[in-house]
């Protein structure tokens, strides 16, 4: 194990710790304008990472702790999705962008 690999890990992690932050903020942020009985889950705003599709079997998991009720696992795939999706094109601009700074 290098530190260079170490370094690598850390960074992901503080990545992925961050992106499921920045979402759980921006559904309660989306939620200060909405409607009373039109509020977004804001554990559903977790599932915005990329990791399809752990992240959202674990927060549909975690919503039937709390209410036996509750399904989240279609908007949480949903949410994934998004996520999967905005990392493509991410990663596309950067292949773009990278040849014409060389």
């Amino acid at each position: 194990m290098r530190l260079d690999t170490l370094i690598i890990i850390g960074l992901g992690l503080f990545a992925f710790v961050f992106d499921t932050f920045g979402g759980v903020i921006f559904a309660k942020f989306l939620n200060l304008f909405r409607k009373e009985g039109n509020k977004i889950n804001p554990m559903v705003g977790a599932c915005g990472i990329s990791a399809f599709p752990m992240s959202a079997r674990v927060i549909h998991q975690m919503g039937q702790k709390e209410d036996p009720y509750n399904y989240l696992l279609m908007p949480a795939i949903s949410t994934n999705v998004g996520g999967q999706i905005g990392s493509v094109v991410a990663g596309g601009i950067i292949l773009t962008l990278v040849p014409l700074l060389a």
